[in-house]
């Protein structure tokens, strides 16, 4: 019986390296495809506002160099989908220059590199608006209004297979892909050899976060998802790792609201009768999926618009009155930025840890704080310098606020730096919504080039 092997050694390329043993022993064992991810929206809007990455440069150059040089000593394609953390189209420009420089480095061969672009064009968003389309927002965002459009600064489209799928019937070798769904990266390689898009979704989703799907947790080891005409397997290539009925099944409801869908553009991938079968002990079996095609194609946008400059502070409090009342200080210390600069134009905000600092109001322990609260302070305003002057009023003026039961002079708040310190701008997500196509291919541009050591 046919099948085809796909190893992916990172959920999240160069967000954190990959560990090259598992990574050299699924190299050693032979593959038809090495692929992974690069981006997602859990790194927030800032670098898609802003037109950066998130994963150091090192990092990112790290990954591909292991996995191109393990490509071309294969002999095998190797694919990567939302390049640099965001897909935009620097970002896949910066991954086409790293490929280049690699393959001078090493002296490599000639091969044919694919890439494609997913950045859309504000302007035309906004033609098909003004001609009656509705550009429908998802999770709760409203549809998309020409003011939000106006208030973005970038917008990506995410890719479905058909780019990676068009790339490779071009003679690609490596690809680059822009903006891309996690799972539609290595549905493509599959669909690519005319394997049922059943199986072929379900391994895109099983191999997308690389171990993950994998127990004990460990982040960045290697797994292979081999594919055949009856089923999907997917094998932990860590020696302390197994892919387990449990491990599996359990990733499929990973960031899932319905943990038997998985949304694409052209369809949804239903896990709702996957059977799950512990094959060996690090395998994995999976039967049962089944992807339902789309009537009308959409594809999903992301844009992001920046809010302003910001700052940040932070204070500790160790006083049990204050404690008790750390409330009544941060409203004391807002009430005296409010006297600055009024009620409006500015954002302050205050993350309590130690109380409820990641949950906020959900957190159900919020009544009953540490003995000891961490307080960071963000201050973000249209300049730096409001925003600076928005920070450290927030956070100093809690030093001074004024308790009904306090007596001495002393302060009840302690400052592990005297200053408040510039961090990246803040943005917003502005854009979570779909678009229909007539083509999916009409967002997606591809290009083809050949490198060699000499050159392009």
């Amino acid at each position: 019986m046919r099948s085809l092997k796909i190893i992916c050694p990172n959920g999240h390329l160069g967000f954190a390296p990959i560990r090259p043993e598992s990574f050299n022993l699924a190299v050693a064992a032979g593959t038809d495809f090495i692929a992974a991810d690069s981006g997602s929206d859990d790194i927030g809007p800032g670098p898609l506002g802003s037109d950066t990455s998130t994963s150091p440069l090192d990092w990112q150059r790290h990954d591909l160099e292991h996995m191109l040089l393990a490509a071309r000593k294969l002999g095998v394609p190797m694919i990567i989908g939302s390049s640099g953390d965001t897909g935009s189209n620097s970002r896949v420009d910066l991954y086409v220059d790293i490929i280049r420089d690699l393959a001078k480095k090493h002296q490599l061969a000639p091969f044919k590199l694919g890439y494609f672009y997913s950045e859309v064009d504000k302007k035309w968003l906004g033609q098909q608006m003004r001609m009656g389309q509705t550009v429908a927002g998802l999770d709760g965002f409203a549809d998309l209004t020409h003011e939000e459009l106006d208030a973005t600064e970038r917008v990506v489209a995410m890719a479905g297979v058909h780019p990676f799928v068009e790339l490779l019937k071009q003679g690609a070798e490596v690809i680059i892909g822009g903006r891309s769904s996690d799972a539609a990266i290595f549905a493509a390689a599959a669909i690519f050899h005319d394997y049922a898009d059943d199986h072929a979704y379900y391994l895109g989703k099983v191999l997308e976060c690389a171990s993950f799907c994998a127990e004990p947790y460990g982040g960045k080891e290697t797994v292979m998802g081999e594919i055949s005409d009856t089923d999907v397997q997917v094998t932990a290539m860590s020696p302390a790792q197994r892919c387990t009925v449990a491990s599996v099944s359990g990733h499929a409801m990973y960031e899932r609201s319905n943990p038997y869908e998985e949304f694409f553009a052209g369809g949804k991938l239903d896990m709702t009768n996957c059977h799950y079968e512990q094959l060996t002990e690090k395998t994995t079996r999976i039967t049962g999926s089944k992807f339902i095609a789309d009537q009308q194609v959409r594809v999903k946008l992301e844009g992001a618009g920046k809010v302003g400059e910001r700052f940040i502070g932070f204070c500790g409090v160790r006083d049990p009155y204050t404690i008790a009342n750390i409330d009544r200080v941060m409203d004391w210390a807002r009430d005296q930025v409010k006297q600055r600069f009024g009620d409006t134009g500015y954002e302050l905000h205050y993350n309590v840890y130690g109380r409820d600092g990641v949950m906020g109001d959900l957190d159900p322990m919020r009544n009953q704080p540490g003995h000891e609260l961490g307080i960071m302070v963000q201050g973000v305003a249209p300049t730096a310098k409001m925003a600076e002057e928005v920070t450290m009023i927030g956070l100093r003026q809690m030093f001074y606020a004024r308790l009904p039961d306090v007596k001495g002079t002393a302060g009840s708040v302690s400052f592990p730096l005297d200053e408040v310190l510039h961090a990246s701008p803040a943005y917003r997500w502005t854009l979570n919504h779909t678009v229909a196509v007539d083509d999916p291919m009409q967002l997606f541009p591809t290009h083809l080039i050949t490198i060699s050591h000499q050159g392009t």
